[in-house]
């Protein structure tokens, strides 16, 4: 039967006015040109359990941003989950550069064992993305671990072929090679005989139906963030019901974002593998005196404090910041009409 992302777990709606009283709106520089970005805007606000973030990708709907709402609600308004660890390890995530920045790239996520390395950028070629894989193997030597993410990109040939010229760097899982879910299985059958375990992402965080991946035995990995999927609560009710192992990851929060998915992964009885929540350390800059940057491969399970002076510098101007706040107007409508149903 499929569940409707919709119907899981949320916090009950706090009034509008609240979630906009200390509303701050903020434009982040990154290190490197990221997921074709290079500053990356976020809605801050302030709830009885203290900072929490709204920050879907501007590209995104209100139906689909309404669900990233969600999960800052949950998060500043709802009930905290039960933690079974203070720390969770975190990859490296590389973007789509040159060769011969990786190793520039690496050093900002010291202690980190494990890369995760975009491939499949639109206009790249399958040879860059074997150059830049080798180049992380160089880098980690034989005992790190690499993943790659192809974000859907490729088409089935395309992935095959691709995952057999990345192969001989040992990969531990390719995450989301094309963006159908029988897509997903195809790929899965064609290399199983090589043992590359596929993940799946955009096939959970954007369907309306997040465990239908797991049904079809499309993935044998999946990839859950937090603010997608509606909040720590609806996340692990997916984990729960899915049965498959999880890497909880970002998307490109600030550091009050991933303090959101820190608690998440802090959550999950099991983890094998390290999560994907190492991202602040793309931000040129952030919202708080102490960013969850890593450290010996781990970052910290804590609530986050933002910044004033931080929240001041980086403020975005002020078209920007009425285009956010009549988002989340929209967005909490959305979420008001879910609940009338």
């Amino acid at each position: 039967m499929p569940v409707d992302r919709a119907l899981l777990p949320a916090a009950d709606l706090p009034p509008l006015d609240d979630l906009l009283a200390d509303a701050r709106v903020v434009a982040l520089p990154m290190v490197t040109r990221f997921r074709g970005i290079t500053v990356r805007e976020a809605l801050l606000t302030r709830g009885p359990r203290g900072w929490t973030e709204f920050s879907p990708f501007v590209e995104y709907d209100d139906d689909e941003a309404s669900s990233w709402l969600s999960a800052t609600i949950d998060y500043g308004w709802g009930e905290e989950p039960e933690l079974v660890r203070d720390k969770v390890r975190v990859n490296a995530t590389v973007p789509a550069v040159a060769a011969g920045e990786v190793a520039s790239v690496l050093a900002r996520f010291p202690g980190c064992r494990t890369a995760k390395v975009k491939v499949a950028e639109p206009g790249g070629r399958l040879a860059d993305d074997v150059a830049r894989v080798a180049a992380v193997r160089d880098v980690l030597g034989p005992a790190g671990r690499i993943r790659v993410d192809a974000n859907a990109l490729w088409n089935l040939d395309e992935a095959e072929r691709a995952i057999h010229a990345l192969a001989p760097y040992d990969l531990e899982y390719v995450e989301q090679p094309c963006a159908a879910v029988e897509e997903l299985a195809e790929v899965r059958r064609r290399v199983k005989h090589m043992g590359i375990p596929i993940a799946a992402d955009e096939s959970v965080r954007k369907a309306t139906d997040p465990l239908a991946v797991a049904r079809a035995g499309a993935a044998d990995v999946l990839i859950v963030k937090a603010q997608p999927l509606g909040g720590i609560r609806s996340a692990l009710e997916i984990i729960g019901l899915a049965g498959l192992p999880v890497v909880v990851s970002s998307a490109i929060d600030t550091s009050v974002g991933l303090s959101m998915g820190a608690m998440l992964a802090a959550s999950v009885c099991r983890l094998d593998y390290d999560c994907g929540l190492g991202t602040a350390a793309l931000l040129a800059a952030d919202v708080t005196r102490e960013p969850l940057t890593p450290s010996a491969g781990a970052i910290p399970v804590r609530r986050v404090e933002a910044d004033e002076a931080a929240l001041a510098e980086h403020a975005a101007e002020a078209d920007r910041r009425q285009w956010w706040i009549a988002r989340l107007r929209r967005c909490y409508r959305v979420l008001e009409n879910r609940q009338q149903r």
